[in-house]
C-alpha cells in the first residue's frame, strides 16, 4: 500500500523533473520510475525540459519552477557551470534540488545529492571489458549522440584512459539523438576510414546507431561495436551478434529514487543522498 499519501486537507507536494532531451527514449524508464514513486508517497510529480541541449533554457526553466511554486526539483545538471547560480537561488528560496541522471561532481554545485552512474569509471568499466579485443594501434571510432553533455564527456575520458595502452588511433563523431541518422553517419565515417573495426559510443541511441549501421551495412566486414545503455532495439543487436556488450544505468532508479528523497526531505526533514545507479555490463549471455 501507499507509505503515505497527503493528509487529507494537505494538498499533495508538487515535483518536477527538468532534463535535456526530455522526450529522448532513454528518459522513458526514468518516467515510469518517477510516476510509480509518485503514486506510492501520494505526491504530484511532472518531467519537463528541452529538446536538445540548451543550458540557459533549462536554467530558466529551473528559475520558472521556483517562481511557480513547485516543491522540489530532480535537475539532469549537464553541465559543471551553467546551474550553480539557479540551484543556490532554489535552494534559497527554500526548494531542495537533487541531480538524476548526471551530475555536478567537478565543481561545488548545492544541489542536495545525485542519483546518477558514477560515469568515468563507468567508461574506464566498459574499456577495460572490451581491450582485450581491441588490437594496437587499432583504428576507433568512438561516437556521443550530443555535444556540450558532461556524462557523454567523462565517459568518453574513462573509456580513452582504459585504452592508452593499446596507442589506438581515435575518431570521434557526434551521431544526434535519432538511431536511424545515427546509423547514416557511422556508416559514412567507416566507409571514410575503411580501417575503422570498433564503434565504442557513450550514450544509448550513438550505441543503437552503431549496431544499427553494422547490421545493415557492414555485416561480415569484421565490424563490432560496444556501448551504453539499453532499449529493445539495443538488446535486439546484441543478441544478434552486432552490438558485443552495453553498460546499464537503471534508469528506473534515476527517476524512483529523487521523488523519495524530495519526498522524505520535504516531510521529514530526511536529507537526500548520493546513489549509484551502477554499470553493469550486459552480453548475450546475460
Amino acid at each position: 500500500g501507499p507509505a503515505r499519501p497527503a493528509p487529507p486537507g494537505e494538498k499533495p507536494l508538487r515535483l518536477i523533473f527538468i532534463s535535456c532531451a526530455a522526450d529522448a527514449a532513454f528518459f522513458e524508464p526514468v518516467k515510469q520510475g518517477m510516476r510509480d514513486a509518485a503514486a506510492m508517497l501520494g505526491v504530484a510529480c511532472e518531467f519537463t525540459g528541452t529538446p536538445g541541449v540548451d543550458t540557459a533554457a533549462l536554467a530558466a526553466l529551473v528559475r520558472k519552477a521556483v517562481a511557480d511554486g513547485y516543491d522540489g526539483i530532480a535537475l539532469n545538471i549537464i553541465d559543471p557551470v551553467a546551474f550553480d547560480a539557479v540551484v543556490e537561488e532554489a535552494i534559497a528560496a527554500g526548494v531542495p534540488v537533487v541531480a538524476f541522471n548526471v551530475d555536478d561532481h567537478a565543481t561545488p554545485n548545492a544541489r542536495l545529492s545525485a542519483v546518477n552512474q558514477r560515469l568515468y569509471e563507468a567508461g574506464r568499466a566498459l574499456g577495460a571489458h572490451v581491450a582485450p579485443d581491441i588490437p594496437d594501434g587499432a583504428h576507433v571510432l568512438f561516437t556521443l549522440h550530443d555535444e556540450g553533455v558532461s556524462a557523454l564527456d567523462d565517459r568518453l575520458r574513462g573509456l580513452k584512459d582504459a585504452l592508452r595502452e593499446k596507442r589506438i588511433v581515435p575518431a570521434v563523431l557526434v551521431t544526434g539523438n535519432v538511431a536511424q541518422e545515427g546509423a547514416a553517419r557511422i556508416a559514412e565515417a567507416l566507409r571514410k576510414d575503411p580501417e575503422i573495426r570498433v564503434i565504442l559510443g557513450t550514450g544509448q541511441a550513438d550505441t543503437e546507431a552503431a549496431g544499427l549501421a553494422i547490421e545493415r551495412d557492414f555485416a561480415g566486414t569484421g565490424c563490432w561495436s560496444a556501448g551504453f545503455d539499453l532499449s529493445p532495439e539495443t538488446l535486439r543487436l546484441i543478441r544478434a551478434g552486432r552490438i558485443r556488450c552495453t553498460i546499464d544505468q537503471q534508469p528506473y532508479t534515476q527517476g524512483f529514487y529523487p521523488v523519495v528523497q524530495l519526498t522524505l526531505y520535504k516531510r521529514y526533514g530526511i536529507m537526500p543522498a548520493n546513489m549509484d545507479a551502477g554499470a553493469a555490463v550486459v552480453t548475450k549471455d546475460q
